[in-house]
């Protein structure tokens, strides 16, 4: 597969404040990249970056096999979708659309052409006439991609595009964008906080923490494997469940509390004993048992639990730790009663206490 953008060695500062610190990502050609953390964490700015909206201070940026980093963002070959939408408001949709090409001096036949291979894909077509202060906020956002379509470049750069729209809307553009993407096959990278949008619609994500790429990986890997304590919080809802213990027995068990549970399984290396390690479960790792299976089972006060439609949340108290549990509806425990949570340790993460990374 062919490189589609490159971030070699990609320093940035702030003043005396380093935001980025010899960054590097390959992005491959037609891979959809998602760019996810919390707020601060450098996502934006490294979107802005292979944008060319900020000058770096060291390092490279790559598109398409060419050395863009003091190109400006006009002449770099991407289309960019921002969170505000910013369209021009005394502009029809079709003058927001066409706008950039006719000051680029593309012919109006190619203009039409384009505006309505725009207007087709994102099914615009009936709202070419209106302008965007009688657009709903969907369609707003529909006419703001439309405006990088057209420029029909390789790479597209999107900016936290649904964060100004409501639940069910976001949901619809988001299956609007899987297709858009399966339909055009370009380059795009997607700036998020939403795990949900990072694990639909990613090829891989690019987990970051104080302008770090944690992890860099296909989604189910993220969420399956995460390479650290931070990677492992921060996807998933609700979180992973977090037991402080320790590997024993030669790296063979895992102790909390006056429990053992066997790591005979477990995808990872424990063949040494730490006395202080973390296990780790997704809610729907641990299955309900009423009765103790030696090795194999912890047990668990049941406190309240969450109806959310096709199943429920338990939470439970397993040795002065809180655990939510993943539960078919019908299959929901009774509060205040105790029952033994069976560990499918082949899909556990356990992790170093000190430096938080996966064992």
């Amino acid at each position: 597969m062919n490189t589609s953008v490159a971030v070699k060695d990609l320093t940035l500062n702030f003043g005396a404040s380093t935001v980025l610190k010899k960054m590097n990502l390959d992005v491959q050609e037609g891979e959809f990249i998602v760019l996810l953390g919390p707020s601060g964490c450098g996502k934006s700015t490294l979107l802005n970056c292979i944008a060319g909206l900020l000058e770096i201070n060291e390092g490279e940026v790559w598109i398409k096999g060419k050395n863009v980093t003091w190109d400006e963002p006009s002449d770099r070959g991407i289309g960019m979708v921002f969170q505000s939408y910013a369209l021009y408001p005394q502009m029809t949709v079709r003058g927001n659309l066409s706008f950039g090409l006719k000051i680029a001096g593309t012919s109006k036949d190619e203009i039409e052409k384009r505006v309505a291979r725009a207007a087709e894909i994102l099914q615009i077509g009936p709202l070419l006439d209106r302008k965007p202060g009688a657009l709903s906020g969907g369609q707003r956002q529909r006419v703001a991609i439309g405006r990088a379509l057209v420029r029909d470049v390789d790479v597209f750069l999107f900016d936290e595009p649904l964060s100004n729209l409501d639940a069910k809307l976001r949901s619809e553009l988001r299956v609007e964008l899987k297709r858009l993407h399966n339909r055009l096959q370009n380059t795009m990278i997607y700036v998020t906080h939403d795990q949900i949008e990072a694990l639909t619609l990613a090829d891989r994500i690019a987990i970051m923490r104080g302008g770090i790429i944690q992890q860099l990986a296909p989604p189910q890997e993220v969420y399956n494997r995460p390479v650290n304590l931070f990677v492992a919080g921060f996807i998933g809802s609700p979180g992973m469940n977090m037991l402080n213990g320790a590997v024993v027995d030669g790296g063979k068990s895992f102790q909390v509390g006056g429990t053992k549970v066997s790591l005979a399984g477990y995808d990872g290396g424990t063949n040494i004993d730490r006395s202080k390690a973390i296990l780790g479960l997704r809610p729907e790792h641990l299955l309900i048992h009423h009765e103790p299976e030696p090795g194999m089972t912890i047990p668990a006060l049941v406190e309240l639990d969450e109806p959310m439609g096709a199943d429920s949340l338990v939470w439970m108290e397993c040795e002065g730790h809180q655990l939510s549990v993943r539960v078919p509806v019908e299959n929901r425990p009774t509060a205040g009663t105790t029952v033994h949570l069976k560990v499918e340790i082949h899909k556990a993460s356990v992790f170093d206490a000190e430096s938080e990374l996966r064992i």
